[in-house]
Order: C-alpha cells, then sequence, then structure tokens
C-alpha cells in the first residue's frame, strides 16, 4: 500500500460550537475517535475552557462514509476539528477559534432549543465571516419524533433571515453514534474558496506550547510548538520565520512586546509529518525557540510570517464597523448604542484578543487606541464586544481599515 500524503488531501478547519451542555465535545469524540477536553480544569468541571483539537480523515469505503482510522478506504478529505466553548464567560476563546475556522456546526440540542449562546455564536460567526454552517439538531434520542419535528421548525425560524438561513440541518445523536455518517456527506460538500498559494504567507498562532518532558535528555529537546493555521501562502521546513507581536516581557511596570525570529524545523498535520503547508486544517510548527518562549500559550495570538513580510505591530488602528440591532446573550431586547468617544471595546482581531479605546468615531469608522498591541491585516475581520454588568456581550463586527 502506497503511503498516505496528507498534503495532497483537500483540507478545511471545522469549528464546533454552541450553547453549553449541548453534546459539542460527544460529537466531536463521534467524529475523531479523541476527547478535546484534557486540561485538568475542563475534566474537572465538565465544560470546554480552552480550544480544543482533534482531526479526522473522512474515508469512502464501499458507498459508505467513515472515520475509522483502521479503514483502508479512498481519502476523501480531511478535517480539523476546533472544538469551542459554549460558556458565556468564554466567548472570548470562542472568537479566537473563529479565526481559523472555514466552516462550523453549529450544535443545538433537540431537548433544549436555542439558548442564549446558541444565538451568541451564530453572531460570532457573521462577525468572523464564517458563511459555511451545516445544523446539528442533537440529541434526538431525548425526545420524541413531535418533539424533534417541533425543534427543527424552530430551529429553521430561527436561522431565518441569518448567514445559516440555508444551512442544512442534521438530526443526529452524537451519544448514540445516529446519523453521523450523514453529517459527514455534509461536511465533504462544503466548498471554500481559497487565496492563491503565492499569496504571502500567513499563520495565525492560537497555541503555543512547549512538548519537551522534564528530565529529557539534551539530544532529545524540541524546540518550542506553535499551533494554529495558515490562511494564506505556504511554508516549507526550513523557512524563516518572524513572529509578531511576539515576546512580551514587563520593564518598569510596563508590558512590552518584541517580534522574535525562527527556523521551521518540523511541521505536523494532526499525526501526520509535512514537508511544505498549505492553507486548510490545523498545524504544529516545531521552530528552533527556547521553549520557554513559547510554553502556556505565551505567543498565543501573534502572527507569524516569512522574514520582513508582516506590517508593523500597532497599538492603534481604525476599523470600519457594522452594528447589530439589539444585544444578543441578554434574556432582554436591549437595544445597542453608537459607538461612543472614550469607551473601552473588547476587539477580536485575528487570533488575539485586545481592548481598545475608543478616541474618534465618524461615518462608521472607529479609531481606537489599543491596550494590547496588533499586527494589522487590512481587510481581516474584527468582532466587537461591549461590557454589560460584567459580561463581554458582542454588539457588532468591522475591518480593519
Amino acid at each position: 500500500m502506497a503511503k498516505l500524503d496528507i498534503s495532497k488531501i483537500d483540507t478545511i478547519n471545522v469549528g464546533i460550537v454552541g450553547h453549553i451542555d449541548h453534546g459539542k465535545t460527544t460529537l466531536l469524540y463521534r467524529l475523531s475517535g479523541k476527547w478535546a477536553d484534557t486540561h485538568s480544569e475542563e475534566l474537572k468541571r465538565g465544560i470546554t475552557i480552552k480550544l480544543g483539537y482533534a482531526d479526522a480523515l473522512i474515508r469512502k469505503e464501499g458507498n459508505k462514509l467513515t472515520t475509522d482510522p483502521k479503514s483502508a478506504g479512498e481519502p476523501i478529505r480531511y478535517v480539523t476539528f476546533v472544538d469551542a466553548p459554549g460558556h458565556e464567560m468564554l466567548m472570548a476563546t470562542m472568537l479566537s477559534g473563529a479565526a481559523i475556522m472555514d466552516a462550523a456546526l453549529l450544535v443545538i440540542a433537540a431537548d433544549e432549543g436555542i439558548k442564549a449562546q446558541t444565538r451568541e455564536h451564530l453572531v460570532a460567526l457573521k462577525a468572523k465571516n464564517i458563511n459555511n454552517i451545516i445544523i446539528v439538531q442533537n440529541k434526538i434520542d431525548l425526545v420524541s419524533k413531535d418533539e424533534a419535528i417541533k425543534n427543527y421548525d424552530e430551529i429553521k425560524k430561527f436561522v431565518k433571515g441569518t448567514i445559516a438561513q440555508d444551512a442544512p440541518v442534521i438530526p443526529i445523536s452524537a451519544q448514540q453514534g445516529v446519523n453521523i455518517e450523514k453529517l459527514l456527506e455534509a461536511l465533504c460538500k462544503i466548498k471554500i474558496d481559497r487565496k492563491p498559494t503565492d499569496d504571502k504567507p500567513i499563520f495565525f498562532v492560537v497555541r503555543s506550547f512547549d512538548i519537551n518532558r522534564p528530565g529529557s535528555e539534551i539530544k532529545e529537546l524540541h524546540g518550542g510548538i506553535l499551533g494554529g493555521a495558515l490562511k494564506s501562502g505556504k511554508l516549507k521546513v526550513g523557512d524563516e520565520i518572524e513572529i509578531k507581536p511576539g515576546h512580551c516581557y514587563k520593564k518598569q511596570g510596563i508590558y512590552h512586546y518584541e517580534p522574535i525570529k525562527s527556523r521551521i524545523v518540523s511541521i505536523k498535520k494532526g499525526v501526520f509529518n509535512i514537508s511544505e503547508a498549505s492553507p486548510g486544517g490545523s498545524l504544529a510548527i516545531e521552530t528552533e525557540l527556547d521553549p520557554s518562549l513559547t510554553k502556556a500559550d505565551s505567543l498565543s495570538g501573534s502572527v507569524a510570517s516569512l522574514v520582513g513580510l508582516l506590517p508593523d505591530i500597532v497599538d492603534s488602528l481604525k476599523m470600519e464597523f457594522t452594528l447589530f440591532d439589539e444585544i444578543i446573550g441578554s434574556d432582554k431586547h436591549e437595544k445597542i448604542e453608537e459607538i461612543k468617544v472614550n469607551e473601552m471595546l473588547m476587539l477580536s482581531i485575528n487570533t488575539s484578543i485586545t481592548v481598545g479605546h475608543v478616541t474618534n468615531v465618524h461615518n462608521n469608522v472607529a479609531a481606537l487606541s489599543l491596550k494590547i498591541p496588533v499586527v494589522p491585516i487590512k481587510g481581516e475581520s474584527v468582532g466587537i464586544a461591549r461590557n454589560f454588568k460584567g459580561h463581554w456581550r458582542l454588539i457588532g463586527f468591522g475591518k480593519i481599515c
């Protein structure tokens, strides 16, 4: 049997989003065979706190599709799943994950229906320009046929007039493994418009970590790892890269950011080693960096590219914005007021989260000074949130001018 070249297989990043406890993590396990909640606090509390990742290779075996790793069927599509937290307090994490998604599964439990975070996650997908959506009507084993049909009608009413208006609604039971093949069929039908691979490479860093175990021999040590997705261009083993904003350090009570350079030692897509990466799927890039620079997600939110190609980091920017009609995620139908000078907004830019102080507003264009600097990629989408009674709520979306 010929060795599988994973770099030749069509690959997409698919987010799994929705209200807490609607079965997202169980669905991820059913699709990939992996539990994404490996963080100790997540296991203790039973919710997703950090972004979880799992990969699956969809194969065609006879007339059926499967993600069984033992299958020898024809490879159809490689999928990286991003499990986003559903809890309202973790919306910033969800927005960071949305920056690398090509498509999303919006999970709605048939026994509970549309909830606050269901609505908020749908508008978050709009804010990050994710238009390929599949609605997963989960837990159909817990309701009667009539209740399932009623819930389906509620879902269709809920998405009418939204980016998910024409999205397929697929009834499943993740717990029992019912109708998973129909979901795989829908995943294989998603079409993604890719930027040309001769564009400059833009790699969004979502996670960064140290994979070395205590007591490892020096010859067995690995450099720091960057986890994320390549949005455009190509990167290959041996490339010299630059990471911005980069290393954060505190001096005389003030935080400073220093871009750092390194070389790519290896690239992994799931369990597969590849020599060259193109857009599609999540990647783990091993660098020559001291692992102390990448441990504990210290470089998450950064952007990487070939040396000299990224714009300078900025602590102020202008964005064109559009506001929603009312606050999403609140039980009350509160109208969203216009953005005002001197107010503070939370901004999701690339995979980073920063807080901006509004310095000027004119004709739906706002100028802001930023608490945490960012890499301004012109035209990139921005999620905008405002603090309401201690909770950050999405109020609109924008793009960098």
